[in-house]
């Protein structure tokens, strides 16, 4: 067992073995990246630093990593993220360094980061580019020995370009984001199901029949929409994209300003990426008892700091995950997981079975990198499209599912414009 290591308690690693087997059994692509990986070490000798949410899923990813070579650090992503048992089969059972504790505080997680970067990683692997961002500022004399990292999310992806289009980025990094067996599944069916998991989980309030009100309609917000409106809630979608605001009506859904949707909304949940989505001017108009959680990475979609200064007080934590802010006017607003991402705060995260194909695309991606880092620029990459449709292939194999091929005819056909009406 590794010395290196900060978690809660190594006395979990049992429990968190048997919950890491369990996820293992729905990841069948990973399984097989792994059994190969096991064999060819192409991440041999390659310091990797990894953020990403500690979750039975991902210590699936990181047993593959290892596997295949990887000397592999892990810290959390997030404060509230971490399954405190599955840190500590990492490190007691696979012999993984790991440092997550679930409600670490902001010091401690900056802390963890550190650790994390004093590895002196080749390759990092980010969940919302904390260690990209922590190098570029912080940690710059890590520069010359990085060769390119992969990043997992929207709000990661959407920071990364921001860097390169300021010419900031100092490697090439692979947007595992943009993979469609990522964004197709992961955030439609993943975000979707995980994120009523975890606002049943912290509230256990019926949906059916509620104003459900879904900021953001892009993948993620497609999948929320699509699974409160299944759970019997009346939908409403915020939009700031004229496209997607259009795709939500033409779905079925009422489109309107959250100016609109504060009075009416029950629930509320944001999935934009960016900050002060439901902010002071929002709050005033908040119904009494109104829920308001957020499914995006970073807890600033929900202006937590302009309701506190509204607020008598302190919050109320009347149940785990919920706190209760008691405004001037004796309404109660209610934000649960403290802002954060409510489907791994208060629930487990996305499903195993489709974390399989986003940590397929993770695992892939590293062993692309490391093979391919000396031709990159220092931009962000899409995932390379064979290894989309290998992830696809082999996802449908798993799941007893075939397909047709095209015949030589029709190959022809399409490659050809001869032939017309």
């Amino acid at each position: 067992m590794s010395d290196n290591y900060d978690i809660k308690d190594i006395n979990q690693a049992e429990g968190g073995r048997r919950r890491i087997d369990w996820a293992e059994r729905e990841m069948p692509v990973l399984r097989q990246i792994r059994e190969r990986f096991a064999k060819e070490k192409p991440l041999k000798g390659v310091r990797m630093s990894a953020c990403l949410h500690v979750t039975t899923e991902t210590a699936n990813l990181a047993r593959t990593l290892h596997e295949g070579g990887a000397d592999l650090v892990l810290t959390a992503s997030n404060p509230l993220s971490t399954q405190d048992d599955v840190a500590a089969a990492l490190v007691n059972i696979y012999e993984i360094p790991t440092y997550a504790i679930k409600g670490e505080d902001n010091t401690t997680y900056y802390k963890h980061i550190g650790a994390a970067l004093d590895h002196k990683p080749h390759m990092t692997m980010d969940d919302g580019a904390d260690l990209v961002s922590t190098i570029h500022k912080e940690r710059r004399e890590l520069l010359p020995d990085i060769i390119g990292g992969t990043e997992e999310t929207t709000t990661g992806v959407i920071r990364l370009r921001a860097m390169a289009a300021d010419k900031m980025l100092n490697f090439p990094v692979i947007a595992v984001n943009d993979a469609m067996t990522k964004h197709f599944f992961d955030n439609r069916y993943g975000t979707g199901q995980s994120t009523i998991d975890g606002i049943i989980r912290a509230t256990n309030v019926l949906l059916a029949g509620k104003h459900f009100v879904v900021a953001g309609y892009g993948w993620c917000g497609r999948g929320l929409a699509s699974r409160a409106r299944g759970m019997g809630a009346i939908v409403i979608v915020t939009e700031v994209d004229p496209l997607k605001a259009l795709e939500a009506v033409m779905d079925g859904f009422e489109v309107m300003p959250m100016g609109e949707a504060a009075k009416i909304g029950d629930i509320f949940c944001t999935l934009t990426g960016d900050i002060n989505v439901v902010d002071k001017k929002h709050f005033e108009i908040m119904k009494d008892g109104a829920i308001v959680a957020n499914s995006g990475h970073f807890n600033v979609e929900i202006n937590i700091p302009a309701l506190e200064k509204m607020s008598k007080g302190k919050p109320n934590l009347v149940r785990p995950f919920v706190d209760q802010y008691v405004t001037g006017d004796g309404r109660k607003i209610n934000i649960l997981g403290e802002g954060r991402l409510i489907n791994l705060a208060s629930a487990e995260g996305h499903p195993a079975s489709v974390m399989d194909m986003s940590f397929a695309n993770q695992a892939l991606a590293a062993e692309y990198m490391v093979k391919n880092a000396s031709k990159l620029e220092k931009k962000v990459y899409s995932v390379p499209e064979e290894i989309d449709k290998e992830i696809a292939r082999l996802k449908l194999q798993a799941m007893g599912v075939t397909i047709d091929e095209l015949t030589d005819e029709q190959l022809k056909y399409l490659s050809s414009w001869q032939e017309g009406t």
